[in-house]
C-alpha cells in the first residue's frame, strides 16, 4: 500500500507543470541580462572608434590651417582637445603629427619633423615612414602631408569578455595655407 501510494505520487509530480516557468525564468534572466550588457558594451567600443576617428580627423584638419610653428605648446593643446572630444582621461591619451614629403626621384616618402604628446610613442623616425608606403596617399614631387596619429585607451563599461586597449587613429591631410608644416619655428 505504500508503495503504490509512493508511485501515484511520484507519477503526479512527473505529470505535474507548476513552477516550470519559474525554473526557466532563473535559468534565461541572467543569460538575457548578460547578452544585455554584452550589446551595451560592443555598441560603446564601436562608439568610441567613431568618436576617436573623428578627433583625429578634426586635429588633422586644425593643424593643416596652421600658419604659424607648431611647438610644444601648440602640442599639449591638441592634446587637450583629444582628451576632450573623446571623454578620457588626460594620461590615456597620446598624439603624434608628423610631416611627410614625398621625394619622386628616389620614388619614396622623406620625414620633415614629427612631435609627440603623451606617453605611449616616440616621434617618427625615417625607417618607420618607409614602412607606411601602403597607408600613405600617392602624391606629387615635394608635396607635404601631415600624419596625425591618436591613441586613447579603451576600458569597457562592463565586464562581458571585450578586453581594455588602445584606440589607434591614423589619418593624413593636405597643408592648406602654406606649403608644410613647420616645427618651432618656420623657414629652416
Amino acid at each position: 500500500m505504500f508503495y503504490s501510494k509512493l508511485r501515484k505520487a511520484i507519477a503526479y509530480f512527473k505529470r505535474d507543470e507548476d513552477g516550470s516557468i519559474a525554473i526557466e525564468t532563473v535559468i534565461l534572466v541572467p543569460m538575457l541580462f548578460w547578452v544585455f550588457l554584452s550589446t551595451l558594451s560592443i555598441f560603446h567600443a564601436y562608439r568610441q572608434h567613431s568618436i576617436s576617428q573623428k578627433a583625429g580627423y578634426t586635429i588633422g584638419d586644425m593643424i593643416s590651417r596652421e600658419t604659424n610653428p607648431i611647438d610644444r605648446t601648440y602640442m599639449v593643446g591638441a592634446q587637450k582637445l583629444l582628451q576632450f572630444l573623446t571623454l578620457a582621461d588626460l594620461q590615456d591619451t597620446t598624439i603624434r603629427v608628423s610631416s611627410v614629403k614625398y621625394n619622386l626621384p628616389d620614388n619614396k616618402y622623406e620625414m620633415n619633423g614629427s612631435k609627440v604628446q603623451g606617453n605611449a610613442k616616440n616621434e617618427f623616425t625615417q625607417s618607420e615612414v618607409a614602412g607606411l608606403t601602403g597607408r600613405l596617399p600617392i602624391m606629387k614631387d615635394n608635396e607635404h602631408i601631415i600624419v596625425v596619429e591618436t591613441w586613447v585607451d579603451y576600458d569597457p563599461p562592463f565586464d562581458t569578455g571585450l578586453a581594455t586597449h588602445d584606440v589607434v587613429n591614423f589619418v593624413f591631410t593636405r597643408p592648406r595655407y602654406t606649403p608644410q608644416v613647420c616645427w618651432d619655428q618656420c623657414g629652416g
